[in-house]
């Protein structure tokens, strides 16, 4: 059997390179947060069209009749979409790093940004429920919303892992979330501010369609009094 792995992974990059180079949003938000003053809110909103570029593609480029027996073996999947999928976390945290430096150094601040480990296992899972199904029309849901979210999770991880970071060395750094009008019962719930060391778990955390947003502030680079 021909591997179409090399040559679909290719197909995929290059759909994903064209609709990156062509959305204007996207280089609105770069210049915001590599030339002006950008908080996570422009992470988040970058995390939501690279998502959204992502899935496109995926839906584009993907279907039954190109794969062999109509079926998204292991393989082919984690060949195809374990890297396109880390390339969305490259992209993010990346940018993410770029503003919480800035946070940092506005706070007065001589930290560098902490980077959060790859969700493998949200990848891992997605692969594998791919592989599970005889017929690939049957679950190329999974390479639409769980994407997005994956993307958008990325977020929330580096501000976590930053938080903590900071909550460790005796700051008193502050998450806020941020709801969105249509959005559900548990969010309106977890929205608010929250200071280290009482944040709660659940403010990181967003189920699916989700498109709350979540922002850090750092403090003013003082440790807490005892």
């Amino acid at each position: 059997m021909i591997d179409i792995a090399p040559e679909l992974l290719e197909k995929l990059k290059k759909a994903f390179s064209e609709k990156l180079n062509k959305n204007k949003k996207i280089d609105k938000i770069l210049s915001t947060i590599r030339e002006g003053n950008p908080t996570y809110a422009e992470v988040n909103d970058l995390s939501i069209v690279i998502g959204d570029i992502l899935a496109e593609v995926f839906r584009e480029n993907l279907s039954a009749d190109i794969l062999p027996d109509g079926r998204m073996y292991y393989n082919i999947a984690k060949k195809t979409i374990e890297p396109m999928m880390i390339n969305n976390y490259n992209i993010v945290t990346d940018n993410a790093v770029i503003v919480q430096e800035i946070l940092n150094k506005n706070a007065g601040m001589g930290i560098k940004a902490q980077v959060p480990a790859l969700n493998q296992s949200r990848i891992d899972g997605i692969i594998n429920r791919l592989d599970e199904e005889e017929l690939f029309d049957d679950i190329k849901w999974i390479l639409d919303e769980p994407i997005k979210n994956f993307t958008q999770a990325i977020v929330d991880d580096v501000i976590e892992k930053n938080t903590e970071f900071h909550k460790g060395l005796g700051l008193v750094p502050s998450v806020t979330r941020i709801v969105q009008d249509d959005c559900c019962d548990w969010c309106r719930e977890v929205a608010g501010t929250y200071h280290s060391p009482n944040i709660p778990d659940d403010v990181y955390r967003r189920h699916r369609y989700c498109r709350c947003t979540i922002e850090y502030d750092p403090g003013d680079g003082k440790k807490k009094k005892k």
